[in-house]
């Protein structure tokens, strides 16, 4: 993991921890217990609070501008709270808000969706943009969903499966040219 950089902040000690060719545009956020997988990237004005409680990017994640990352604290109701956990090669859309859920692996989160507390991505899943996702959810893996409140509307075809995985990878390649004229 890679120490520190002008973008991150600590709390109470914590500080964020970046993988190793991780992109972080300056004019973000990252604060607190936060974990970033190697070659993921975090595009302008992200936001990220790991304060309450602990927020973890896989690999080759891209988290795109504006998007909010929050976590809900732990209570004697709730005592683990709810983490925001995102897995590998996961695409998130300009804007989106992700609170205190859970997201699999080679998912697309489109613009402006939100994912509340509780809810639960499994892999290979596209989120149409402007989807609301409701607390406690389960999005089950291959499928497309999209509405507010969230539908499931079709499985997904090979080529919308192959496509996740490609839609990382192109951001992969991006941030390595932010990169390397930093």
């Amino acid at each position: 993991m890679q120490a520190k950089h002008p973008s991150t902040r600590s709390y109470k000690t914590i500080s964020p921890l970046l993988g190793e060719n991780v992109y972080i545009d300056s004019s973000s956020v990252i604060v607190g217990d936060i974990q970033i997988g190697e070659d993921s990237s975090i595009w302008p004005l992200v936001a990220a609070r790991g304060d309450v409680n602990i927020i973890r990017i896989g690999k080759r994640t891209n988290v795109q501008d504006g998007t909010v990352l929050h976590v809900t604290r732990k209570t004697p109701n709730n005592p683990e709270g709810h983490p925001l956990i995102i897995g590998d090669d996961v695409t998130i859309g300009h804007k989106a808000m992700l609170h205190g859920c859970q997201l699999g692996n080679r998912i697309l989160v489109g613009m402006g969706t939100i994912i509340m507390d509780g809810a639960k991505v499994e892999d290979d899943v596209i989120i149409g943009a402007g989807t609301l996702v409701p607390p406690n959810k389960v999005l089950q893996s291959g499928w497309l969903y999209f509405g507010n409140p969230m539908k499931k509307a079709r499985e997904l075809n090979d080529a919308e499966i192959q496509f996740l995985a490609k839609s990382a990878e192109n951001y992969v390649l991006l941030k390595d040219e932010y990169l390397a004229e930093s």
